[in-house]
């Protein structure tokens, strides 16, 4: 005999209302959680942070074993210690919440104070070619606060998100990415308003280290191993002729620094040669920047699922031999 509950309107209706009162009452719960970061000194709010971070690593036992896998697993699983670099990870995230949730309620001030800038004149110069800018990342540093430096202290960009599952705390992230002048794309749909943004000269900000479907990318290596990887930046700079800027940012004693990174030369082969060469150039990047500060790297996701035996990395013709 079938079910027929969830086809019952007074459940559904039910199960509805319900979901959105554990939706709102998650997004108060996040609010009242990062007053405690916004009421504190800066430096304070930067050591709980850090201690909430590490709370995270000794808690949440699943995460914690995927990071340390990952490492392991990786190319530099040889030459770091796996737990601790998972650790220091997790309290760089930490101590990245408390900044954010710092300039969310309007207190960045000293938070933008300590970021140095290096490499603008790449993003001058290329903003100058008027085609438009494609700024590669990953989930390094505080990626958040990078995006927002880049709006408030060089030029206004679009970057490109998925929407978070509930919809007070994706209203919250939103209006946090929008504070100094950014625009929110989303990823359903995000192609035509990109290739839009970057024809009026204007700049995207695309995150490339997480595994993608078989559709929308190349298996490429990273860190020693297989992972499906992203084409988009690699098509979109294509078809538009926009420069690619790898961006980074990382920490320093006092502050980070965010790093402006020359242009990425496309590849000179034709046909989806060249979307594969660029896709493993792009991916090199953030490679570079993972192997020089591993514990500035979100480990805790999991790059390299959904690659199966029989799926093997592209070779590119020059950089991968």
């Amino acid at each position: 005999m079938k079910m027929t509950l969830n086809r019952n309107p007074a459940t559904r209706k039910r199960v509805h209302k319900m979901k959105g009162f554990l939706e709102r009452l998650s997004a108060a719960a996040l609010i009242l959680f990062s007053m405690i970061f916004v009421i504190m000194p800066l430096s304070v709010s930067r050591r709980i942070g850090r201690m909430f971070g590490a709370a995270i690593y000794y808690i949440w036992g699943s995460r914690r074993r995927i990071a340390i896998e990952n490492i392991r697993l990786s190319s530099l699983g040889s030459s770091v210690d796996a737990s601790l670099t998972a650790r220091k990870s997790l309290e760089n995230l930490g101590e990245s919440f408390a900044e954010i949730a710092k300039m969310s309620a309007g207190f960045g001030r000293k938070v933008m104070e300590d970021i140095r800038i290096e490499g603008i004149d790449n993003f001058l110069q290329a903003n100058a070619e008027g085609r438009g800018i494609i700024s590669i990342t990953g989930h390094c540093g505080n990626w958040e606060l990078m995006a927002l430096a880049c709006g408030l202290q060089i030029k206004s960009s679009s970057v490109v998100a998925r929407r978070q599952n509930n919809v007070y705390i994706d209203a919250i992230v939103e209006r946090m990415r929008t504070k100094y002048g950014n625009k929110v794309v989303y990823k359903k749909g995000a192609l035509r308003e990109i290739i839009s943004v970057l024809w009026g000269n204007g700049s995207v900000g695309i995150l490339m280290d997480q595994a993608v479907s078989k559709d929308e990318g190349y298996v490429v290596n990273f860190l020693g191993r297989p992972a499906w990887t992203s084409k988009m930046p690699a098509l979109i700079a294509r078809k538009t002729g926009a420069a690619v800027l790898p961006v980074f940012i990382r920490r320093e004693a006092k502050g980070h620094v965010m790093m402006i990174m020359p242009r990425v030369r496309l590849s000179d082969a034709d046909g989806e040669q060249a979307v594969i060469d660029d896709t493993v150039s792009f991916t090199a990047q953030i490679e570079e920047y993972v192997k020089k500060w591993p514990q500035e790297w979100l480990w805790i996701h999991k790059r390299w699922k959904r690659v199966g035996q029989d799926d093997k990395p592209v070779i590119h013709s020059s950089y991968e031999k």
